[in-house]
């Protein structure tokens, strides 16, 4: 063992520990926001992440205490750190293209799990590698830092705090301070940073041959700053209008002439519209105002009364604004977890100020308000799936206790689904009807979504007809004939959801592999017949 005064000091080796414990962690949280707008953060993409981050430090463990035994000699261990560093500080470079490289080749290669081939496939070949080489530090600094069996116990222990406490504030820091004031790219360039500081201090305390190795870290890291400091995950867009993260989402607004629209993910979704000439968006959301006339809200106009409308999974508005722009006599109120969301809102989606927004979980909402409503619409979405606490019958009891008589809750299924019993739509469904009386759905043409609607009022669809015909807007009044035209009562089965046991990730995730296969069928046509040529 070398031996160089900073290594005389045992609190340079536990602060070696302390560091690569909270970059472990950072990392992780850290690869969990880079996957998200492309694989979503569900828990099967969580369970990859930790799975393969598990396997790389486990593998890391073996190596370390072996090479610490061979070669006790501390250099090597923080050139595997400065290593570990330099790759880290590269995935805001390079890591994007990984993910969109991977991404193409495993839809073209495979016929089903995409998304779960895809995410294994990019944390195996982006983050394995430098967790790996982290893994060695635990057993090596054992080695160096024991010298007799007599204090080996508290030495050892001591290093395992300094590594908790690191991990715990790895933890913390990325959710809560740089991921959402600096965005992830900068997160991993932070403590890449700290970790090649922690190897500078070291190289240039043993000499000034090895010094040669921590400029050079220094410099690529440098580089890797130059090239990777930008926050923008869809790389290959340059006419955003905002582009950034929140400590729930990712969050891209997208502006043409036509509209404004937001969405969570790179590649597909759209969370929330805004038609910059005021009309019906022609989406989900107009189906969706068939549920006011479903509970009578003309005929209240008429007695002089409000109808009460309640929006869990509030987004930027844009049902809430159609609704206060085509009736009078509504009060609305959202409910939405993203407070960046709401910001959006009222910067980018005209948000009228009198719909009041509170920021907080659907459910817990509704467990802490007594106030029952006339309409309650429930579009809360996680990625790419309904949070699982927000689609057990637990949950539809809640709402249906919150609706007054007469009361009307429509849902906003964003998969579509088939006549397959394991689809998550046909889940939703059978569990809400295991709750209302009624229920019917209506298909949104040209899209991947369905509006479902459902009450103990026997008389809602007569309402709708009655209330709709009072409609002076004409456009809206046609709206809402298709809707009744089309409704169509709901055949329930046995697929119940409970707070127990509701897999609606990984219903989610098969639904959108569905979604997937169909709109690459038409290029993997065109690679069959063509080859790369063709399809560039």
């Amino acid at each position: 063992m070398d031996k160089k005064s900073i290594l005389n000091n045992k609190m340079f080796l536990y602060m070696t520990e302390f560091f690569a414990g909270m970059s472990v962690m950072a990392v992780e949280l850290g690869a969990s926001r880079l996957l998200a707008p492309y694989f979503s953060s569900s828990q099967i993409v969580w369970t990859i992440i930790i799975g393969t981050i598990m396997i790389a430090m486990a593998l890391g463990n073996i190596y370390g205490g072996k090479a610490a035994d061979k070669d006790p000699n501390p250099g090597k261990l923080y050139k595997r750190i400065l290593i570990a560093a330099i790759w880290i500080a590269a995935i805001p470079v390079l890591g994007k293209y990984i993910i969109i490289a991977i991404s193409a080749a495993v839809i073209f290669a495979v016929n089903s799990n995409f998304l779960v081939i895809a995410a294994f496939a990019t944390c195996m070949i982006v983050f394995v590698f430098p967790l790996f080489l982290l893994g060695t530090v635990t057993p090596s600094l054992a080695k160096y830092t024991t010298e007799s069996l007599d204090d080996n116990g508290k030495i050892i222990g001591t290093l395992g705090a300094f590594n908790t406490v690191g991990s715990i504030i790895g933890t913390f820091v990325p959710t809560f301070v740089t991921i959402p004031a600096v965005g992830t790219t900068i997160t991993f360039l932070i403590f890449a940073g700290i970790l090649i500081a922690l190897c500078i201090a070291f190289f240039v305390s043993t000499g000034k041959k090895v010094t040669v190795k921590a400029a050079s870290g220094l410099i690529i890291f440098i580089v890797c700053c130059f090239f990777g400091h930008s926050t923008s995950f869809a790389f290959w867009e340059n006419d955003l209008t905002y582009e950034g993260e929140s400590v729930y989402n990712y969050l891209q607004v997208k502006e043409d002439p036509y509209s404004v629209i937001l969405s969570t993910n790179v590649l597909f979704g759209v969370q929330s519209i805004r038609i910059k000439s005021g009309e019906l968006t022609g989406m989900y959301y107009d189906y969706a105002m068939a549920a006011p006339y479903m509970s009578g809200v003309k005929e209240k106009a008429q007695a002089g009364e409000n109808t009460e409308v309640l929006i869990l999974g509030m987004g930027t508005g844009t049902y809430a604004t159609q609704i206060l722009k085509y009736f009078d006599n509504v009060n609305v109120e959202g409910v939405e977890i993203d407070d960046k969301i709401t910001d959006l809102a009222h910067k980018y989606f005209e948000l009228p100020e009198k719909a009041k927004v509170t920021t907080y979980d659907g459910r817990a909402y509704l467990a802490a308000v007594d106030k029952k409503y006339d309409v309650i619409m429930v579009d809360a979405y996680q990625d790419i799936t309904i949070p699982f606490q927000m689609s057990s019958t637990e949950f539809f009891d809640m709402v249906k206790e919150h609706l007054n008589p007469g009361g009307v809750m429509v849902v906003n299924m964003n998969m579509y689904s088939d006549d397959n019993e394991s689809t998550i739509n046909r889940y939703l469904a059978d569990t809400i009807s295991s709750v209302f009386d009624n229920v019917v759905t209506v298909k949104v043409p040209n899209s991947t979504n369905k509006e479902l609607f459902a009450t103990d009022n026997g008389e809602f669809m007569n309402r709708l007809s009655e209330n709709s015909k009072l409609e002076g807007d004409e456009k809206l009044r046609e709206m809402m004939e298709i809707v009744e035209a089309n409704c169509v009562p709901y055949d329930a089965g046995n697929n119940i959801m409970t707070d127990d046991k509701a897999p609606v990730e990984l219903l989610g995730m098969r639904q959108i592999d569905s979604i997937i296969k169909d709109e690459v069928k038409y290029y993997k046509e065109i690679y069959k017949t063509q080859g790369l040529e063709g399809l560039f």
